[in-house]
């Protein structure tokens, strides 16, 4: 079996995918066959990112900046 001791995506990485989804993109595409897991994670990072954006900015732009 390979070893693969890179397989786990940083927090550092998780956190920007999830604030700027297309990076959680880009690391999906780079990654998905070499290192799944890491590309898993990425891509979902970067899908709960993209609703957490809008809520947000609903929030902002009805509530705060009223």
């Amino acid at each position: 079996m390979k070893d693969i001791h890179d397989d786990k995506l940083s927090r550092f990485w998780f956190m920007v995918c999830n604030a700027i989804p297309p990076v959680g993109f880009f690391l999906y595409f780079k990654h998905r066959k070499q290192y799944p897991n890491k590309a898993k994670r990425a891509l979902t990072s970067a899908m709960i990112g993209i609703p957490l954006a809008l809520i947000m900015g609903y929030i902002i732009n009805t509530h705060i900046l009223k």
